[in-house]
């Protein structure tokens, strides 16, 4: 295995996500659903790893990633022109999609999963609505906020499978890969919402926020590198390429 056979899996994965909410005009003025690779690859993580994958198990990794689709899409409404036609099929889209993941699993009759993506849904909201309240947060709780964002459908995913083994490293890399995100778009003169709050929380200190961010991406980085010299069930493989993810982002 090499990091060319990861990234086919990770391309079939997306392409059978797109197969199974592929809607034609929402496509013309949507676009195709934004698809994270880095969480698509965190999913895939037992499978790449050699842990038991049935086609159960694809179709609820299907499923997970089209709840993400879904989410992405309302995360996608803005505040302002929220009646034009485009802003209008955007929510069309993340409800389709919502309508397209509950259906998937209803089929399935799998309760264990029904159970869990419905609890990480509720709580992946409660903390994607902390962007839009007046309260007071620290940079270590918008830490926490982002870590759910990323994280949490993905732990369900790991805990109806018995795959709680990866879930430390899973959250370590998505936090990390973020939070190197939100930064070079900071640097590159594009600010998220989000990381603008981040920024509100240190007011004050203004001249030391990115190096307050920096810290902490270095942190992440020497506590993922832990995990990867210290996993013994990692395939080497693997640790390459996520110490390359890391390298690239």
């Amino acid at each position: 295995m090499d990091a060319t056979y990861i990234q086919q899996s990770i391309e079939q994965l997306k392409t059978n996500i797109f197969m199974h909410v592929r809607h034609r005009t929402l496509i013309q003025y949507t676009g195709l659903p934004v698809l994270d690779e880095n969480q698509l690859f965190y999913m895939l993580l037992p499978f790449l790893n050699g842990e038991k994958w049935d086609e159960q198990i694809q179709e609820s990794a299907i499923t997970v990633g089209i709840v993400h689709a879904s989410l992405s899409e309302h995360d996608k409404i803005s505040e302002k022109n929220a009646t034009t036609k485009e802003q209008q099929l955007t929510v069309l889209s993340g409800d389709y999609y919502s309508g397209r993941y509950y259906e998937i699993l209803a089929q399935s009759g799998n309760i264990a999963l029904i159970r869990q993506l419905s609890e990480g849904i509720v709580s992946r909201c409660e903390h994607q609505i902390k962007l839009y309240e007046t309260s007071h947060y620290t940079v270590n709780e918008w830490y926490q906020v982002i870590s759910v964002i990323q994280t949490e459908l993905i732990k369900r995913f790991y805990q109806v499978y018995q795959y709680e083994q990866y879930s430390s490293l899973m959250h370590t890399g998505l936090l990390l890969l973020h939070l190197q995100k939100e930064l070079h778009q900071h640097q590159s003169g594009i600010t998220s919402n989000l990381f603008a709050k981040m920024q509100e929380s240190v007011i004050g200190e203004e001249s030391s926020f990115e190096l307050i961010i920096q810290k902490e991406i270095d942190d992440l980085k020497n506590l993922l590198n832990e995990y990867l010299q210290t996993s013994n069930i990692l395939k080497d493989d693997l640790k390459l390429y996520i110490q390359q993810q890391v390298a690239f982002n």
